[in-house]
């Protein structure tokens, strides 16, 4: 991801990423801390519990909005007091923004 001040301009240029967070993630208000800050960056998708332990975080809007939130997704230590222990976040999966998706929601 490249960073929302990049001399570009490209911060404000859509984007949409998927990515998976490992750790103590369910139960614990992680997807309900991921929708309110998804939230406060004006993003939308989702934050869903995966069958194995995970939670995968889908994310669109603006390129450095999302960029901040993979970085308070997997930064070490949290700054914003996430919830729950993240022991690792994927790379970020770039695709092409749908017009469709509006709000955040948790699954």
């Amino acid at each position: 991801m490249e960073n929302s001040l990049d001399p570009t301009g490209d911060g404000l240029r859509p984007t949409r990423v998927t990515m998976s967070v490992r750790g103590r993630v369910q139960g614990v208000g992680f997807r309900w801390w991921t929708r309110a800050r998804a939230l406060e960056l004006g993003l939308s998708g989702h934050a869903r519990n995966t069958d194995d332990g995970r939670v995968e975080v889908v994310a669109q809007g603006p390129r450095g909005a999302v960029a901040r939130l993979v970085e308070l997704l997997s930064e070490q230590p949290s700054t914003m007091h996430r919830p729950g222990e993240v022991t690792s976040a994927s790379t970020p999966v770039e695709s092409e923004p749908r017009p469709d998706l509006t709000g955040f929601v948790e699954r």
